[in-house]
């Protein structure tokens, strides 16, 4: 079926292809604001109950640092995802032009590089 992103990789097009890895583009950088937002609170909450010095405000400032650190590793990850899917992608566009010229039958012919 045209148009349809599950169907077999052979008749996928470049802007299905193109589509999906913005969406999933999309999906990762709003996952990451989100949990960018997260952290904005925590960062007031951790501050306010700094400036308070209430001994059970200050027990409490030791789980939300550790909630935000963990935030801070999702955040890298889904970065980590976003680059890593990028430069697949990138490979994955430049391939026929680095690897040689594709022929007619759908083949590509190795073009060989000399070294001066």
């Amino acid at each position: 079926m045209e148009g349809d992103l599950f169907g077999d990789i052979g008749n996928t097009t470049t802007a299905q292809v193109d589509s999906r890895i913005f969406h999933a583009f999309q999906k990762n950088l709003l996952q990451a604001q989100d949990i960018l937002d997260q952290n904005r609170l925590l960062i007031n909450e951790i501050n306010q109950n700094h400036e308070s010095k209430i001994p059970d405000n200050l027990n409490r400032n030791v789980g939300l640092i550790r909630e935000l650190n963990n935030n801070i590793r999702r955040v890298v990850d889904l970065y980590a995802d976003l680059s890593s899917s990028c430069i697949k992608s990138r490979e994955a566009s430049s391939e026929g032009d680095s690897s040689g010229t594709l022929k007619s039958d759908g083949k590509v012919s190795q073009k060989r590089i000399r070294s001066s």
